[in-house]
C-alpha cells in the first residue's frame, strides 16, 4: 500500500488554491470546475481541495521553519503556534536519529490548521 491522496476542506476554492499555491510554491496540477476540485502534487501525494471534504490537519516538511513562519507572517497568515521543539529523536523510529523535530502551526485561508515540520539541528552540534 502507498499513500495516494489527502483531502482538505475548502469553502472558497479560488482563495484556497491561491493560499496553497503560495504555501507550496506550486501551481495546481488540475482544476475541475464543476464539480469544484483542485489538486496539488505534494511529493507524489495528491492534495485535493474541495468544499465537501472534512477539515484535515496537514503537516508539511520545510527546510527553514523559522524563516518560513516569518515569511508567512509577513504575508498576513495567522500563526497559531510559534516554532517549538516537539521531540528529540535519539533513534530512527520516527525520524532521523540524533535530530530534533520542531513544529509550528498556522491557519490556512479556510480556517484549517496546518502544521509545518523541520529537523532544525543534530544533537551535539
Amino acid at each position: 500500500m502507498r499513500f495516494v491522496q489527502v483531502a482538505q476542506h475548502a469553502e472558497d476554492l479560488q482563495r484556497a488554491a491561491a493560499f496553497y499555491s503560495a504555501l507550496l510554491n506550486a501551481q495546481p496540477r488540475a482544476i475541475f470546475e464543476p464539480p469544484g476540485l483542485v489538486f496539488f502534487d505534494v511529493g507524489g501525494v495528491r492534495l485535493l481541495l474541495e468544499s465537501g471534504a472534512p477539515s484535515a490537519l496537514l503537516y508539511f516538511e520545510v527546510a527553514d521553519l523559522h524563516g518560513t513562519v516569518a515569511s508567512l507572517r509577513g504575508r498576513g497568515v495567522r500563526i497559531i503556534s510559534e516554532p517549538h521543539l516537539i521531540f528529540t529523536h535519539e533513534d530512527d523510529v520516527l525520524g532521523p536519529a540524533d535530530s530534533e523535530e520542531w513544529m509550528a502551526f498556522l491557519e490556512d485561508s479556510e480556517g484549517n490548521t496546518v502544521g509545518l515540520v523541520s529537523r532544525i539541528r543534530s544533537l551535539g552540534e
